[in-house]
């Protein structure tokens, strides 16, 4: 095994980083926030279940139509990231 040395060369050399965007934040809450509303409200109508965070919701007794107020967030937040980026593109 050769032994080690204190070479000051840096290992990552990747000069294309990218910083995440609040519209990307905002489009990938979005979308776990529409399947999380959404899907639980479809799950809980055609098998008596919910999942995710509308269950959790359900179990500390929230009514049933918070799955759609959850979904409806999603949807908000999606429409929030795509104003963002059009108008980012735009300038």
């Amino acid at each position: 095994m050769a032994p080690r040395t204190n070479d000051p060369t840096p290992t990552n050399t990747n000069t294309n980083t990218k910083k995440s965007s609040p519209e990307g934040l905002f489009a990938l809450f979005g979308v776990i926030l529409v399947v999380q509303g959404f899907g639980s409200a479809i799950t809980e109508a055609g098998w008596d279940t919910s999942f995710g965070v509308s269950a959790l919701l359900r179990e500390a007794g929230a009514p049933a139509w918070t799955d759609l107020v959850v979904g409806a967030l999603g949807c908000a937040l999606l429409a929030v990231a795509v104003h963002g980026r059009m108008r980012r593109q735009a300038s």
